[in-house]
């Protein structure tokens, strides 16, 4: 394989993760896809708003190609604590998902224009050295991450489940099937959980 290969791989992963990102938000309500559903606020909406930082952030400031729409990140400083991981009342969806979209495009031509070996640096206390290639490997990671918060979240919001509407990466069962499974895996914790008494 040569070096645009491995960019090309790493470039389809992380846009498979980005497309379940926003399919996720599809057909819900403001509401829902605001709402917290783990005890640490988890919510689709934030996640969108978080990883669009996160790609300016890596693709953008750390290789000198600033995106100044982005949205501040927490982890830098810049926000409250976890305020890129929530979308304020005022906050559009709308608004969010073209900063993420046109984050991710600002992204593309990070990759694009770069090889693999270009050295980055993060904007941190101290500057990190990075390269694309790392860069690249960590958004994968982190997108693909935080896509699987996602399914977890809007099968929470709605039962909802997959990769994508058209995807076939679930075990068939309908709604019974899936109670039934439910039951069994329930009733072998519980099973096993005798041992810890």
């Amino acid at each position: 394989m040569t070096p645009s290969d491995f960019k090309a791989d790493l470039r389809t992963y992380l846009q498979d993760a980005r497309d379940v990102l926003l399919w996720k938000l599809e057909g819900l309500s403001e509401y829902d896809i605001r709402r917290p559903l783990t005890p640490t606020g988890t919510n689709l909406l934030g996640l969108v708003k978080h990883l669009a930082g996160a790609e300016a952030w890596y693709f953008g400031a750390a290789f000198g190609r600033p995106f100044a729409e982005a949205p501040a990140l927490w982890f830098t400083g810049d926000a409250e604590p976890n305020g890129d991981l929530w979308a304020r009342a005022d906050e559009t969806r709308a608004a969010i998902v073209d900063v993420y979209r046109r984050a991710c495009a600002h992204s593309d031509e990070t990759i694009a224009a770069l090889p693999l070996d270009a050295v980055g640096h993060l904007p941190a206390d101290p500057p990190k050295e990075i390269t694309l290639h790392h860069v690249l490997t960590h958004m994968v990671a982190e997108s693909q991450r935080h896509a699987g918060h996602a399914d977890i979240v809007r099968e929470l919001v709605d039962g909802v489940t997959g990769q994508r509407p058209d995807g076939i990466n679930m075990a068939p069962g309908d709604a019974n099937a899936w109670a039934e499974h439910r039951n069994r895996v329930k009733r072998a914790a519980e099973e096993a959980g005798r041992g810890d008494r």
